[in-house]
């Protein structure tokens, strides 16, 4: 076997989504490289959607052992992935652009007094579960900033994570290397005129629910759910840094800047 081929040599393992799409890749990829075990590996090369390269991220932060992820997009959107291409795969990966990200901490206290703590890539959003819209108190760094949001929910973003849902709920976009988080206000009725904030990304963010047992609402980080909330903090886990690599014409720092100016 060439020495372009032997990803093993350098280290690099290959994870793959479930999907149709993403197992064929894998079988191509495993006929022409020699991979490493991926549980051992120092890299990682993953096939899929932003929402497998986002579970790899989970179960690296999970098992305490983040590594390099050099994402192929076998999914739908890819966003966080690379283009899907089998040849020069070593040279690509040598000459990747790291963007470091480190995902937020949501904090969940449900009404029966359980507590939860997930971590988010992307987003931690609350979300009314009924009927009822969701009345919510926000504080920023211990201060009451907003003593009743009545909305379906309220979510806060990472730069990483600004152009997924925070984009739909009309959020701002943040450059990957703003050190911010937007705080955005999901279908708002009152205050009318409230369309969120941008705070650095230092702050720690208090959600209280008010009226928990008329009107319930949810807590999301990212894909994991803990119903009937009481109270949530967010903040953000600088200690539990994540590393993408990118090709570095197609690097996600520019992807992210460029959609700002998308029509």
């Amino acid at each position: 076997m060439t020495a372009d081929r032997d990803l093993a040599r350098l280290g690099v393992g290959l994870v793959s989504s479930y999907t149709e799409a993403a197992r064929a890749a894998e079988e191509l990829l495993r006929r022409r490289y020699h991979w490493a075990d991926a549980a051992e590996a120092e890299t990682l090369v993953a096939l899929g959607g932003d929402g497998f390269m986002l579970h790899t991220l989970h179960d690296m932060l999970d098992l305490g052992h983040p590594r390099p992820v050099f994402g192929m997009n076998r999914g739908t959107v890819g966003f966080l992935m690379n283009e899907w291409r089998m040849d020069r795969l070593a040279e690509r990966i040598a000459g990747a652009k790291p963007i470091h990200v480190a995902p937020l901490i949501m904090k969940a206290t449900c009404v029966d007094g359980n507590t939860h703590s997930h971590a988010a890539i992307n987003e931690v959003s609350l979300l009314r579960e009924t009927r009822n819209t969701a009345k919510i108190e926000v504080s920023v760094n211990g201060r009451v900033a907003l003593p009743e949001l009545v909305a379906d929910g309220v979510l806060v973003a990472t730069p990483a994570g600004s152009t997924a849902y925070n984009l739909s709920a009309h959020g701002p976009i943040l450059p990957l290397q703003a050190r911010m988080l937007a705080l955005t206000p999901i279908s708002p009725f009152r205050p009318r005129r409230w369309s969120g904030a941008i705070l650095p990304d230092d702050t720690r963010i208090h959600f209280r629910v008010l009226d928990a047992g008329q009107r319930s609402v949810s807590a999301v980080a990212d894909q994991f759910e803990v119903r009937d909330v009481a109270t949530v903090e967010v903040s953000l886990d600088r200690s539990a840094s994540l590393t993408l690599l990118f090709d570095p014409e197609h690097a996600l720092d520019e992807r992210i800047a460029m959609e700002q100016f998308a029509t």
